[in-house]
C-alpha cells in the first residue's frame, strides 16, 4: 500500500498515512477535527527488493546477441575458422 501525505488548510498539521489506492483521500484533520485536508502530491518511493531470489541474471538474455550473424566471433574476417560460410571480408 503507498503512503500518501496530507496537510490541514486550517491548522497546518502535517501528517503521512498509509491507505490503499483505491481509498479514499482522507478529508478530516486527526489534530483539529476540521474537513479541511489536502492530499499532496509526493515523489513516491523507489522499489525495494527485500527476501531471496533476486539475481543479477534474472531478467537476462539466454545468449548475447550476435555480432555478425556468424557462428564464430571470427566468421566473415580473414581469421574465420575452415567451414565459414560467410563471405570474408579483407
Amino acid at each position: 500500500m503507498p503512503t500518501y501525505d496530507y496537510v490541514c488548510n486550517a491548522c497546518g498539521h502535517r501528517f503521512e498515512e498509509m491507505h490503499a489506492m483505491s481509498a479514499a483521500p482522507l478529508t478530516k484533520c486527526p489534530s483539529c477535527k476540521k474537513q479541511k485536508l489536502e492530499r499532496l502530491i509526493g515523489a513516491g518511493a523507489g522499489v525495494i527488493f527485500k527476501g531471496s531470489g533476486f539475481y543479477q541474471t534474472d531478467y537476462k538474455n539466454a545468449a548475447p546477441p550476435s555480432t555478425g550473424g556468424g557462428c564464430q566471433p571470427a566468421c566473415g574476417t580473414p581469421d574465420a575458422p575452415a567451414g565459414c560460410k560467410m563471405n570474408k571480408k579483407p
